[in-house]
């Protein structure tokens, strides 16, 4: 009976590496983007250094952030970044983090009256944001009513651009890099810090989760997360964890 046991597991263990990991995301540059030669961005170079350091064979897809969200939640050996980690979210999903520690942030056109020194002052503004985004999630559990929606980042910001909306809601580093790109924005209202990551299908093997984690940790711990967020640009999450 033991080696029937032990053989079963084998064998689920080599249909777990024998799987295809799919990891889907969104355009949201500097963290994830598409070129010519295939997905790309800060978020993306750490995901692939850690799949050659487990050797598991994957795939990365940038779609609209519904479907890649919809897809990591429904799908198994699916897995959506870079994913803000929310109470609501957790349970959903099994974590690899942090990719990235950030601020939210409220952002309005460059020269635009619009400055709310509180959350609740903001609430009388139109406020864009990305459909199943967090930011979305967290105007709605902190009563914000003047949400517009959109598929993707870059078509938010066109609304900002174009007037009509008041704010973009973002991470604090995607403002930085918008700004150094001489797009139109500023800063109106920086809000709570949060942590971002890989979210994978709750049915991923503990053992995959566990080997993915470790490598994203030494990542970390040996500078070269912090040196990938230096080539694009980004402030390093050392600087971030060290204000938590």
């Amino acid at each position: 009976m033991k080696h029937l046991i032990l053989a079963f597991l084998l064998s689920l263990s080599a249909t777990a590496h024998a799987e295809t990991i799919h990891f889907v995301t969104e355009e949201y540059p500097p963290y994830n983007f598409s070129t010519a030669s295939g997905a790309n961005g800060a978020s993306v170079e750490q995901v692939a250094l850690i799949m050659k350091a487990v050797d598991l064979r994957y795939e990365i897809k940038v779609l609209p952030w519904a479907r890649a969200f919809a897809l990591a939640e429904s799908q198994p050996f699916h897995c959506v970044f870079t994913t803000a980690h929310d109470a609501e979210r957790d349970r959903n999903f099994k974590w690899i983090e942090p990719l990235l520690v950030d601020h939210l942030t409220l952002v309005r056109r460059k020269g635009a009256a619009i400055a709310p020194q509180t959350i609740d002052e903001a609430k009388q503004f139109v406020v864009g944001t990305q459909q199943e985004d967090f930011s979305a999630t967290y105007l709605k559990a902190h009563g914000f009513e003047k949400i517009d929606y959109a598929a993707s980042l870059d078509s938010t910001m066109k609304k900002l651009a174009a007037g009509r909306i008041d704010l973009l809601m973002t991470s604090e580093k995607t403002f930085e890099t918008m700004r150094a790109d001489g797009k139109p924005v500023e800063a109106a209202l920086v809000l709570e810090g949060k942590q971002y990551g890989i979210a994978c299908h709750r049915d991923m093997p503990d053992e995959t989760v566990a080997r993915m984690q470790a490598e994203l940790d030494r990542l970390i711990a040996n500078g070269t997360q912090d040196r990938i967020f230096e080539r694009y640009g980004l402030r390093p999450n050392r600087i971030e964890q060290a204000a938590k």
